[in-house]
């Protein structure tokens, strides 16, 4: 059956190659597929002019599966064709909203010529459409601000070039501001068919749309300030927004300085002058060296003050326990409805635990003294009787065993990416390694990491009465969530896993400040050994920071926090991708495909991930002395 799964796979990779380079109109293009495929089709920087990465087929190659991936080949097949990169960013804008309402347009128009012209990639991209809208949280939308303006624009303009309906997880969020975006934007939005054809006048409209929008200053703003953008002084005062323009090589100016201690005044702690020394130089290796060595229960450094990263305000963030989010009969029903998706996996919990408990026995300290007067007799020197018989015997014993004490940090992705499939996984690998590890005398700790509100909420709000202040930083509400507490045990703590599949409740992630929180509650535990790991899908995302920071600002963030933990730390740090690739961030990481793998892929990979943690520690250990 394996191979014929293969086989089937094989077969549709070539299918769908081959109608993709048909469609593209280039029988040169390269076809690659991958687990992670991090971008759409609309400025996809996974995507050369010469290659395409598509989504790798899970292995039961289920009808949902097939469609999806001919959805996402059909978009990057209709961009490479009927879309000129050197035109759209030559009229594309430069503030961050103007600019993603342009990729949503354009890429609106390029998937409406495809539906026009072929009718099986007009059904492939109704389908895709519709994951995007229930990614975006659409379909959970119940006031305007929770609404992504340039999500609905696009949904828009399709309806208006094809005459297709929107799909149906986002009539609720159409509803909430159709009504605004028409009484503005009507117009121009009915003149997007005609160009449609044209990219060129297509554009020309499309900045016509901004203008309605009142997007049309910040387009304005930012082309004014073009031609000097790039050669600003690092000290110039500039009206620009941190992020924008040609800022984004502006880190450690004065000016950052100057708002980092802002930052530092609300609410955070500052740090002693030499964790200051050791969090600036984090990116060097030579610096890594040559900082002060790691006190094992010290405080870890504030990573979220670093030069380049800010927090406008942790007035509205919150640390709560699972079961202050929902009832208990809600919390009853949901454990009941992860139960039912765990029924096929019992015995890979007995199983799980076997083998974990023989690997981490394993790594006890064993050592004999050898040579003395009493004990089990030493038959490997024996020899030296037969060869002299004036020679005593040997006896050796065996020193006590002593076990490390280890606690293990769940820390799980509750964004709305991991919404459905995922995150049903997630909970389900949180609750087998929760009862194998407590089975193998190993405390577990499960935590969870998402944002209160979709958009910024009360933070973005409160930067609004402000005057929206330049450099904001991170602006939404932090909700971190603990599951189950390392002294609860699973039995007390089983009903709260449910609530990870509660509607409504994942929204945005922030992994950076999420981890340097796992990673705080690990310092303050007793425990000899420290694993911190991380179930996730993908790289950080919260629209409401990067509209006003650079697109890389909290990827940037989570990578300065893990090359930290992983190099200065004696937290070992491990992650486990959910259908993405995680091992361009973690050093130590595994990815799982399909819940079909889970117990297969738990049982093979997690015992190595524990030896792999162990050498680790070992390196780690010897480069701090």
């Amino acid at each position: 059956m394996q191979d014929n799964n293969d086989g089937r796979r094989d077969d549709f990779k070539r299918a769908v190659a081959a109608a993709t380079r048909a469609i593209a109109e280039d029988s040169e293009l390269e076809i690659e597929f991958a687990l992670d495929i991090s971008g759409d089709a609309a400025g996809d920087s996974t995507n050369s002019s010469d290659s395409l990465r598509l989504p790798e087929p899970g292995r039961r190659l289920d009808r949902a599966d097939i469609t999806r991936i001919r959805g996402y080949a059909d978009s990057f097949a209709l961009k490479r064709r009927f879309h000129d990169a050197g035109l759209h960013d030559a009229r594309r804008p430069r503030s961050q909203s103007a600019r993603s309402v342009c990729d949503q347009l354009e890429l609106a128009r390029v998937e409406s010529l495809g539906a026009m012209q072929m009718k099986g990639v007009k059904q492939n991209l109704a389908h895709i459409q519709e994951l995007r809208c229930r990614e975006l949280g659409l379909h959970t939308a119940n006031a305007e601000e929770e609404v992504s303006l340039p999500a609905v624009l696009g949904i828009l303009a399709r309806e208006r070039m094809t005459g297709v309906k929107p799909p149906e997880s986002a009539l609720t969020a159409l509803g909430l501001v159709r009504s605004h975006i028409e009484s503005k934007a009507g117009s121009d939005l009915d003149r997007l068919a005609a160009a449609a054809g044209n990219q060129s006048d297509f554009a020309t409209i499309v900045s016509d749309i901004l203008g309605d929008l009142d997007l049309e200053s910040e387009l304005a703003g930012d082309e004014s300030q073009d031609a000097d953008s790039d050669d600003q002084a690092p000290g110039d005062d500039s009206d620009q927004e941190e992020g924008e323009g040609g800022d984004s090589e502006g880190d450690g100016t004065s000016e950052d300085e100057a708002e980092t201690g802002d930052a530092k005044a609300d609410g955070q702690e500052s740090m002693d002058a030499d964790l200051s020394d050791a969090a600036d130089g984090m990116a060097s290796d030579e610096a890594t060296e040559s900082m002060i060595p790691w006190r094992p229960n010290a405080m870890d450094p504030d990573l979220t003050n670093t030069p380049f990263y800010k927090v406008f305000t942790n007035a509205f963030d919150e640390v709560c326990e699972a079961d202050d989010l929902c009832s208990a009969e809600e919390l009853t029903r949901l454990r009941q409805h992860l139960d039912q998706q765990m029924t096929h996996m019992q015995g890979t919990v007995t199983r799980l635990a076997n083998r974990l408990q023989r690997r981490l026995m394993a790594q006890q300290n064993r050592s004999w003294e050898f040579d003395l007067e009493e004990g089990v007799l030493d038959c490997g020197r024996l020899t030296r009787v037969v060869t002299n018989p004036m020679q005593p015997l040997s006896f050796k014993v065996e020193s006590e065993m002593k076990f490390r004490d280890t606690v293990v940090s769940l820390l799980i992705d509750n964004s709305g990416s991991m919404r459905g499939r995922p995150i049903s996984v997630a909970a389900i690998s949180a609750d087998i390694l929760a009862r194998t590890l407590e089975r193998c005398g190993v405390r577990v700790e499960i935590l969870g990491f998402t944002t209160r509100a979709w958009k910024g909420g009360e933070s973005r709000e409160k930067w609004l009465n402000e005057g929206k202040p330049q450099g904001p930083g991170r602006l939404n509400d932090l909700r971190h969530i603990i599951y189950k507490t390392a002294d609860t045990p699973w039995r007390r703590a089983r009903k709260n896993l449910g609530l990870m599949l509660r509607e409504g409740l994942l929204k945005e992630n922030i992994d950076g400040e999420a981890l340097l929180w796992a990673h705080h509650r690990l310092i303050g535990r007793p425990e000899d050994r420290r694993i911190l790991m991380v179930i996730s899908d993908g790289a950080p995302v919260d629209d409401s920071t990067l509209s006003v920071n650079t697109g890389s600002y909290l990827e940037q963030h989570l990578r300065q926090v893990i090359e930290w933990i992983e190099n200065r730390s004696p937290v070992e740090l491990i992650a486990i991708g959910i259908g993405h690739d995680v091992t361009r961030y973690y050093r130590n990481a595994v990815t799982l495909s399909d819940a079909e793998d889970l117990g297969g892929a738990i049982i093979e990979q997690l015992a190595d991930l524990f030896d792999q943690s162990t050498t680790a520690r070992r390196a780690k250990t010897q480069r701090r002395a």
